[in-house]
């Protein structure tokens, strides 16, 4: 036997993770029992926590891109098993036989509506142990405080998580981006079809465990990863762009929008009066500034600008509206290697270099594919 295989099966994170994990879990709990459910049970109102909450809790904030986590399999998997359970407890008596089956065919009937979430069987036992409360809510007990508790900690998940810069619901992410229909997705540009990525996580049984999407992600991240290890040792200060044009904070649109029409650019840093690194402004910002002005109508960059500079009478946004504050960044010697993963979903077209507060040069695609072609030529 292999004692190996009953150690950690999870890789290290680091303190600040876990302590995000569990105030979210405080926050969330908290909030649902101070506002809305109460500890103690209350069989006419049906406002109460439950324990499953707290395994439901552990997914929301601790792992919130695992598919067993995302708003469809915590909302309709705790609901689907709470009715599962109430019907169990409907018809039999026996406290044995009823728990059984209310977990069992919960967990089945959470497959079948893809919406599988742990706490779902921790529901339907809660739900087959606690018959009294049953008899006096009947299917009341899956709306509250079932689903209703289910969605509060989901809200809260979703505000939390955008508060602490995770991506939650995870999934929504993976949907075609309406301002960028030029992109493909991950798994196009990894090469690999969907079918070949759903039966690799056939294969191997993590259906449950990952999406389509994350698998390719994962994959594509990894083969960037091993290109970067085979390069000779080059930093971020070899190949980034070092004469930067910038904007203020209250740079007006027409202006931002008549510079990436000059020079092109990928990107454009924004710095206050000190000189000191505030964000960056992507091209995807403007058009989807663009789409909006042209009521939702899909265009390309260049036609996006030119609707800008035509509209700039009537635009009164600025830089700081604009800017993305929480993207990657870099220092001067930051290895090449770990660059490579930040550009890898094709979200991000830049990367700023930081040195203290100030932004020193800027690593565009367009510089990292120059320096793997200059390796490969070595």
């Amino acid at each position: 036997m292999n004692f190996h295989s009953f150690g950690p099966a999870i890789g290290a994170t680091s303190p600040i993770e876990a302590l995000r994990a569990g105030l979210g879990a405080f926050i969330g709990l908290a909030v649902a029992g101070l506002f809305v459910l109460a500890p103690a049970i209350d069989l006419r109102l049906g406002l109460y926590l439950v324990a499953p909450f707290g395994a439901s809790a552990v997914l929301l904030f601790a792992v919130p891109n695992s598919p067993l986590a995302q708003p469809w399999s915590a909302i309709i998997g705790n609901t689907v098993s709470a009715c599962v359970a109430i019907a169990i407890c409907l018809l039999i008596n026996d406290p044995i036989l009823r728990i059984a089956l209310a977990v069992s065919l919960a967990i089945s009937a959470m497959i079948l509506c893809r919406a599988l979430h742990p706490p779902g069987g921790a529901v339907a036992m809660t739900a087959a142990m606690s018959p009294q409360a049953v008899q006096e809510l009947g299917f009341m007990f899956a709306l509250t405080p079932i689903a209703l508790g289910t969605i509060i900690l989901v809200s809260i998940a979703i505000a939390y998580g955008r508060l602490t810069g995770r991506h939650y619901p995870f999934r929504q992410f993976d949907g075609p981006d309406t301002a960028a229909k030029h992109d493909a997705k991950p798994s196009e540009r990894l090469g690999l079809s969907e079918a070949e990525l759903t039966e690799i996580l056939g294969r191997y049984r993590q259906s449950f465990n990952l999406g389509v999407e994350d698998l390719a992600r994962l994959i594509g991240a990894a083969e960037l990863q091993a290109v970067g290890h085979a390069t000779t040792p080059m930093t971020a200060g070899d190949i980034m762009s070092h004469d930067l044009t910038t904007v203020h904070a209250d740079t007006p649109l027409s202006d931002i929008a008549a510079l990436f029409t000059r020079h092109r650019f990928t990107a454009l840093p924004v710095i206050d009066a000190a000189g000191d690194f505030l964000g960056v402004i992507f091209q995807i910002h403007l058009i989807r500034v663009a789409q909006n002005d042209a009521k939702g109508l899909h265009i390309r960059f260049r036609h996006a600008m030119r609707h800008l500079l035509n509209q700039q009478a009537d635009t009164a946004l600025v830089a700081a509206e604009l800017m993305t504050t929480d993207g990657p960044r870099a220092a001067i010697d930051t290895p090449v290697a770990a660059l490579l993963p930040l550009m890898a979903d094709g979200d991000v077209d830049a990367v700023p270099i930081i040195r203290g507060h100030t932004i020193v040069g800027i690593v565009t695609r367009t510089d990292m594919m120059s320096a793997l072609a200059r390796i490969s030529l070595r």
